[in-house]
């Protein structure tokens, strides 16, 4: 056995409010045993303010793998807890977005993230942070964090992706831009803005967003897509969708270990699609911080 070699024994833990999470535990639970996964405990969970005591349990029986499913706020939310242990944090993606898992090559796919937990590898990746509190993909400020606190939970759980981007649209009409300040510790920036990428990973809202984020670089990159326009926030996520040569002039980035970031009016934060924080906040790093599994 090679040290990268993901155990085969695990606990499933998935969180059954989530966009297909009731529907995928059963699916889940028997192809993870089919493809020779020892299931040390299988939890659906139906009141998410138990995922985390589930997990907690999991953690202090030293089991070897936990398979989380949901979308990427409960993946964030169950991340903390990983630093400091060998436990390897696995994912089913059955949210929206599911923007963690495509950060890490696995798509959002059950069969997909089956086929990455049995023949994967483990792969040790840094986590962002806000304040303090741990993320594994991307936080946001900005138009994005407006529309995750506000979109309707039928909404999003029906139409998924097109309900999202119906929402969008609604929201825009009452947005206004902000004036951003950014000190990546050389130097002093400020500048108008219409959004704010706080990126660990490379996607955001399912969409790969910031390419030159890396899971392993020891950097946080905050990208901001500056002036006042909606129009060319607009223009920034579909040249960025499209891959056109454009869309690296739509924004701004700024790359470290520690960014200070500031903003008038002062703006609230999303962390993986909740709202966590309100501006000024402290955007650091922690290097090689969890072990996931990742597909070869």
């Amino acid at each position: 056995m090679s040290d990268d070699t993901l155990p085969k024994q695990a606990v499933l833990v998935v969180n059954a409010m989530s966009r297909s999470g009731g529907d995928a535990f059963e699916d889940a639970k028997r192809l993870l045993e089919e493809r020779g996964i020892e299931l040390l405990g299988a939890h659906a969970v139906t009141d998410p303010e138990k995922m985390r005591p589930t997990i907690l349990a999991a953690l202090a029986d030293k089991a070897p793998m936990i398979i989380v499913g949901g979308g990427d706020g409960s993946l964030s939310k169950a991340v903390d807890d990983f630093l400091g242990t060998d436990t390897v944090f696995a994912v089913l993606p059955l949210g929206t977005a599911n923007s963690f898992a495509k950060t890490l090559g696995i798509g959002a796919d059950l069969d997909a993230a089956v086929e990455t937990i049995t023949t994967g590898k483990k792969l040790r990746i840094d986590l962002g942070a806000v304040d303090g509190d741990y993320f594994a993909n991307a936080a946001a400020m900005g138009l994005s964090p407006l529309i995750a606190e506000t979109v309707p939970h039928k909404l999003k759980r029906t139409l998924g992706m097109v309900g999202y981007m119906i929402w969008a649209a609604k929201v825009a009409m009452q947005f206004r831009p902000f004036r951003l300040r950014i000190d990546d510790g050389t130097r002093k920036t400020k500048v108008w803005a219409t959004e704010v990428r706080i990126a660990n990973g490379t996607h955001h809202g399912g969409i790969e967003l910031v390419e030159s984020a890396d899971l392993q670089s020891g950097e946080i990159v905050v990208q901001a897509v500056t002036g006042k326009s909606l129009l060319h926030l607009a223009w920034s996520w579909f040249a960025t969708l499209f891959k056109l040569r454009s869309r690296k002039q739509t924004v701004t980035e700024f790359h470290g270990r520690e960014i200070r970031i500031e903003a008038r009016p002062r703006q609230k934060v999303s962390i993986d699609g909740e709202i966590s924080a309100t501006t000024p906040v402290t955007v650091t790093v922690a290097r090689a911080a969890v072990w996931v599994a990742a597909p070869r």
